[in-house]
């Protein structure tokens, strides 16, 4: 930048009482060097004025382009600036906020109560702490709105007023409760298609157990059909001692029967029809337990029971019967659900077969 030079001062044309010309050259010579500095601090202060106005620009457009609403106050509650987020929020240009107190934007008591007391806690965090205020809308309507309360502190170190920066949480809230509705729908569809899966598994599984329940009630059938038959050779041994005959007849009738026999028969019937029943019990209890709907609650679980339990019900399930290598060893108990880890199980198992069994000589190792 050129700078402009001061203009020539003539020289006396005549001689000065006391003043040689050396003298008045320096007092040019002095002008000029003034008027130059004032140049260049003039030059100066346009710079940092040009600097002064980029950077009130600069948080003006950041001011203007938050989505939160901001407010800041001086020590007394005052609104000395606000952001466009909450001018559009209140409905109320900045010229109008600018110099109204804080209190006059919120819409009830306990908002009031709460900003008084953050402004004027005087152990306030530097890093501000939250605080959930009711702020007043454009339509009067009470709109929540989730605050940060931060101090601001001026050139000697105390606090010269209040910076309020907030976020309206009834979106937030609203969307909340819409993620907490799909979750829970979710969890439903999950138990929904979990037990589908286990009534498809336990689909596939019956005609093998219905032929596991065959053994064990064929058993008890021929059990109680003897029972039955001994029973009518005990009535019409006992209806002829009623009556009182000989002893001979009595005797005779006695080989006849075979009571002897029937007698001693009668543990070892009563004995395998109890088996038989508590078998039947026993794969009755377990498809009732694999095909209800699993609580929550998880439990110690021994994995070795539960795949010799798949083992033995998905091998009961194939048309032909495929080699499975399984030692159980030793307990291995984990918590958990045992129909989870069974239906699991029994669909690894099930899969296994699928793939080997078109083989000649199928075999699966378990382990």
């Amino acid at each position: 930048m050129n700078k402009p030079r001061p203009p020539s001062l003539p020289l006396p044309t005549g001689p000065m009482d006391g003043v040689d010309e050396s003298t008045w050259m320096d007092v040019i010579q002095k002008m000029d060097e003034v008027y130059t500095r004032l140049i260049d601090d003039e030059v100066e202060l346009e710079k940092k004025n040009a600097e002064l106005e980029q950077s009130q620009q600069f948080i003006f457009s950041v001011l203007t382009s938050m989505s939160d609403v901001l407010v800041v106050c001086d020590d007394s509650g005052v609104i000395e600036q606000a952001n466009a987020a909450l001018c559009e929020l209140t409905g109320r240009p900045e010229e109008q906020l600018r110099g109204t107190p804080l209190y006059g934007l919120l819409a009830d008591a306990q908002s009031q109560e709460l900003a008084r007391a953050a402004m004027e806690k005087a152990d306030a965090p530097r890093a501000g702490e939250g605080i959930e205020l009711n702020l007043l809308d454009r339509q009067g309507q009470a709109v929540s709105v989730d605050a940060n309360c931060t101090p601001r502190i001026g050139e000697r170190g105390r606090r010269v007023g209040t910076v309020w920066v907030g976020r309206p949480t009834a979106e937030l809230k609203r969307a909340y409760h819409e993620m907490r509705a799909a979750h829970e729908a979710l969890k439903r569809t999950q138990q929904q298609l979990l037990h589908s899966e286990k009534m498809a598994s336990l689909g596939q599984l019956v005609a093998g157990v219905a032929h596991e329940l065959n053994n064990p009630i064929s058993f008890v059938l021929g059990n109680v059909h003897a029972l039955s038959k001994y029973s009518d050779r005990l009535r019409t041994y006992l209806a002829a001692m009623h009556a009182h005959e000989p002893p001979a007849v009595l005797d005779e009738m006695r080989r006849k029967l075979r009571i002897e026999h029937l007698l001693a028969d009668l543990p070892s019937l009563i004995e395998g029809t109890l088996e038989g029943a508590q078998r039947t019990a026993d794969i009755v209890h377990g498809l009732k337990r694999f095909s209800a709907m699993d609580s929550e609650e998880r439990k110690p679980v021994n994995l070795v029971d539960v795949i010799e339990r798949a083992v033995h019900w998905v091998q009961k399930g194939l048309s032909t019967p495929i080699d499975v290598q399984w030692a159980g060893g030793a307990p291995c108990t984990v918590m958990g659900s045992a129909g989870q880890l069974q239906q699991v199980m029994m669909n690894l198992l099930q899969n296994g077969f699928d793939a080997v069994g078109q083989h000649a000589a199928p075999r699966i190792w378990v382990s």
